[in-house]
């Protein structure tokens, strides 16, 4: 109330601009938002590639850098960080130099702390066996899934080596920021997440709950294709959910539905099928190439962690590269 008796007890003749800046424009009072007050709203997205650089720059000038940081590389491989992220990926860099006595942050430095912060730091976790073998062809049908598609992310590591919450890792790097998805993207993404199921079932005979998550976000991206950006040719070029207005806060945001039991039941069938078509594809996949496949699990049960140019010497050697030209661009 302070504030909105300040403002409005401004002189019109003179030339006071207030600004002000929110992460959570939902919690705001409306009297705020009211013509004469806060009636200017501008959103701050997170910075493409170009801004992250130039904040990497801004961060990194009192920090000694090694030769072989590119920073770069590290700007394309942290799409969505924000100013705040980038601080704390070049701060968790420099710890790591230090830990280790070294003069300067290394570009393997930068490696390691932005694994600890994507996926999780280490954890000393003793596996079985068999959830090693598991694991290694779960994100080995991760790995060549992808390098088998033209329309994904490059490749760059996989590992089974447990971080966070999970036992294995598959990474990409996009190769530019992203602001619009093809279907045919879409699709590979989805034939990819369900890589490692598939390889648990054409290689173990068997599958396993390790897939949770992988089918969270394959249900998520199939409903948004259907119900939101129209790709399903069955229920054709509508969407049926509605669009949220960010200055307009969950509390006016409606979860009432505006179509029928029957639309959502085709819905459903929609987002069944599309799936099943993704898991099938994997699954095809995997089964052509099972000798690909089967050498990423050994040389994931023997080194932990394989990068992207042994993953192209083990394409190269089992004969399946001419199906992943794209896969090592840049």
């Amino acid at each position: 109330n302070q504030l909105l008796v300040e403002m409005d007890g401004f002189d019109t003749r003179q030339a006071v601009v207030v600004i002000a800046a929110t992460n959570r424009p939902d919690g705001l009072d409306k009297a705020l938002l009211r013509p004469g007050r806060f009636d200017r709203r501008v959103s701050v997205e997170r910075p493409d590639w170009n801004g992250r650089l130039a904040i990497l720059k801004i961060h990194s000038r009192d920090v000694p850098m090694a030769k072989d940081v590119d920073l770069i590389t590290i700007a394309r491989a942290t799409p969505g960080m924000v100013g705040a992220d980038l601080a704390n990926l070049i701060n968790e860099a420099a710890l790591l130099a230090a830990r280790r006595n070294l003069d300067s942050v290394t570009q393997n430095c930068f490696d390691e702390a932005l694994d600890k912060i994507l996926i999780g730091a280490e954890r000393p976790l003793i596996l079985t066996e068999e959830d090693l073998n598991v694991v290694a062809y779960h994100e080995g049908g991760h790995a060549l899934t992808g390098l088998l598609q033209e329309n994904v992310d490059p490749v760059t590591k996989v590992t089974i080596v447990p971080r966070g919450q999970a036992l294995g890792v598959t990474q990409y790097s996009p190769l530019d920021d992203r602001y619009n998805y093809s279907k045919d993207y879409l699709e590979a993404q989805l034939v990819t997440a369900l890589g490692g199921r598939a390889a648990e079932e054409v290689a173990i005979g068997h599958i396993t709950t390790g897939a949770e998550n992988d089918l969270q976000r394959v249900t998520a991206i199939a409903r948004q294709m259907v119900a939101r950006w129209g790709m399903s040719e069955r229920l054709g070029t509508i969407s049926f959910s509605e669009r949220e207005d960010p200055f307009a806060g969950t509390a006016l945001a409606s979860s009432s539905r505006e179509y029928s039991e029957k639309t959502a039941t085709i819905i459903d069938e929609e987002v069944d099928r599309i799936v099943k078509w993704a898991y099938n594809r994997a699954v095809g996949l995997l089964s052509e190439h099972r000798s690909t496949l089967d050498r990423i699990a050994r040389t994931l049960r023997l080194h932990e962690t394989i990068d992207a140019r042994q993953l192209r010497e083990i394409m190269v050697e089992t004969g399946a590269i001419e199906a992943a030209p794209l896969a090592y661009r840049g």
